[in-house]
């Protein structure tokens, strides 16, 4: 890999960053100065320096965010901060995206990456990921009003898929979805005759949401995780195919 590629994906410079960076002797490589920033590297192996610290590249990066209200689930938007914004900046740098959408009033777990053949394997409907919500409504809700919502409901000309939904008290419960339409906990309510007041995804997948982050707080996965959700994206896909 060349090296000025290397520190980019790393998120802490441009390409010509890097080049001014290496003639000014503030990279080094194995513990030598290199001036060149053309010149390649073996990332995995090769221990590379800025201004002294090491610096960690990745293939892929997989960040955890406890969602915020407020915040929409995109990269760029020109009217609400997105979720990005909520990331330093050599992070905002290398091409993150959210894994999925929550609404803006929706809180809880956001997985970002830069893994576009993942993401797509977790979000395809055909794949049936779960997707684990805990909820807030205005009425309480009845044995059968659960019974509809787990057998699927219609939400405007479309039925939902069969789901789960296990409840803690009469207004308060989890509802557990493999697929995603827009608003549709919002809408399922609705077609019960209820309303969300609360709303916050807690697992997706087999990622389980750390209650140690606050809310617009994050985190790297660890390395169990991302095998997880790697092992995940496969098993989505094999299954598929059965």
């Amino acid at each position: 890999m060349r090296l000025d590629k290397f520190i980019v994906e790393a998120g802490l410079a441009t390409r010509t960053e890097v080049a001014r960076l290496c003639k000014a002797g503030a990279v080094c490589v194995n513990g030598v100065v290199v001036r060149r920033a053309s010149g390649h590297i073996e990332p995995v192996t090769d221990k590379v320096t800025l201004h002294g610290r090491e610096v960690i590249w990745r293939e892929f990066t997989y960040v955890m965010l406890n969602k915020p209200d407020g915040y929409v689930s995109a990269t760029d938007d020109g009217k609400f901060p997105t979720v990005i914004e909520l990331l330093p900046d050599e992070l905002q740098k290398i091409g993150l995206f959210p894994c999925g959408r929550l609404d803006k009033n929706t809180l809880g777990l956001m997985l970002l990456t830069n893994n576009g053949p993942l993401a797509h394997k977790l979000l395809a409907p055909k794949n049936h990921v779960d997707k684990k919500y805990r909820f807030t409504v205005k009425f309480p809700i009845s044995d059968a009003d659960v019974t509809d919502l787990e057998s699927g409901v219609d939400i405007g000309g479309y039925v939902t898929a069969p789901c789960k939904v296990e409840m803690i008290d009469e207004k308060n419960g989890y509802i557990t979805l493999t697929e995603g339409k827009y608003h549709q906990i919002k809408l399922m309510a609705e077609a019960v005759h209820n309303q969300i007041t609360h709303l916050e995804r807690v697992t997706f997948g087999p990622i389980s949401l750390d209650t140690s982050l606050e809310r617009g707080e994050w985190r790297f996965l660890t390395p169990e995780e991302e095998k997880a959700l790697e092992d995940r994206g496969v098993s989505a896909v094999l299954g598929a195919k059965e």
